[in-house]
């Protein structure tokens, strides 16, 4: 009996411990249209993960990040303002298809999947209200490898390996409910 009271004690402890700590739920809109999680662990780190459409429509993606906080500047009286960077790990998949005309009467058809894994960068600057509404905007840089292939029509398979150029550019404003 006294296990089980021990077992059920931690497990409303672990429960209440999470429930107390700040979370927040939203999206994320640039390159890509992401769902966006963040739970914070203390008042300076909080990790985000994000998982959503490459491109608004040609892949899926999901990329986590542990954040840190190094700045809160005190720029108005009402809702907080927070300077944050962190690191973190990503994946995904993409794929084309393309149908170009190069001989008459007769379409070459291209298809294409690409893999993506790497690491993850972030640093951004977000605006909580005094209602839970937050905004923020960052530049979150994925550098890692592509592996793919390319299926010609009436032709094999090609394979590659590449730097994942497209993880360069993910710059992002997002919306969130913090709770």
């Amino acid at each position: 009996m006294k296990k089980v009271i021990v077992v059920l004690s931690a497990m409303f402890l672990l429960v209440a411990v999470s429930y107390a700590q700040p979370r927040a739920i939203g999206g994320r809109f640039g390159m890509n249209l992401e769902v966006s999680y963040q739970h914070s662990f203390g008042e300076r780190n909080f990790l985000q993960v994000d998982a959503g459409m490459l491109y608004w429509y040609r892949g899926v993606k999901a990329e986590g990040t542990y954040n840190w906080i190094f700045a809160t500047p005190d720029w108005t009286t009402k809702g907080s303002w927070e300077w944050y960077a962190g690191l973190g790990a990503g994946v995904g998949f993409d794929w084309h298809t393309y149908t170009c005309d190069k001989k008459p009467n007769v379409p070459l058809h291209t298809h294409a999947g690409y893999l993506h894994v790497g690491l993850v960068g972030m640093v951004g600057l977000s605006y909580t209200f005094w209602f839970p509404l937050q905004l923020s905007i960052d530049y979150r840089p994925l550098i890692g490898v592509r592996l793919g292939t390319y299926h010609r029509y009436n032709l094999d398979a090609d394979y590659f390996t590449a730097f994942y150029v497209p993880g360069m550019y993910d710059f992002a404003f997002s919306v969130r409910y913090k709770f």
